[in-house]
């Protein structure tokens, strides 16, 4: 190792390591949804940070959003080739925390201990 860390590596990591952008992508390999599926599916979350979390990750290529014009106008989401492409990465991670973190995680809705995270329903996330 020569001590430098690749900044491509950095900027991914901080990326998807970004609170909930996880969850949103887990949630969005399982195909489109609107922005209400996706806050109700991540109650913990704000539709702020939501919002926010759905932005970024439209900019940086891994979403794209589908304005549907029908009346009324819905909003779905929905990964890109780029997102999909996180898919084994995302599920490499979810078998180490399998393996690695504590099972006693709180359900979705509950606080979690202070630097604990929130394990999300079976339905929701396995690995996110």
């Amino acid at each position: 190792m020569n001590g430098a860390l690749c900044p491509r590596f950095h900027k991914a990591i901080e990326l998807i390591g970004s609170r909930w952008t996880g969850a949103v992508l887990r949630l969005l390999m399982d195909g489109r949804a609107r922005f209400a599926e996706l806050r109700n599916a991540i109650p913990e979350i704000s539709d702020r940070m939501l919002s926010e979390r759905l932005r970024i990750l439209e900019e940086e290529g891994l979403i794209e959003r589908h304005v549907l014009p029908d009346p009324p106008i819905k909003v779905e989401y929905e990964l890109t080739q780029k997102g999909r492409e996180l898919q084994r990465s995302l599920e490499a991670i979810g078998t180490w925390a399998e393996k690695w973190l504590p099972s006693s995680a709180p359900a979705a809705g509950a606080a979690a201990p202070e630097g604990k995270p929130v394990k999300l329903s079976k339905k929701t996330s396995t690995h996110a």
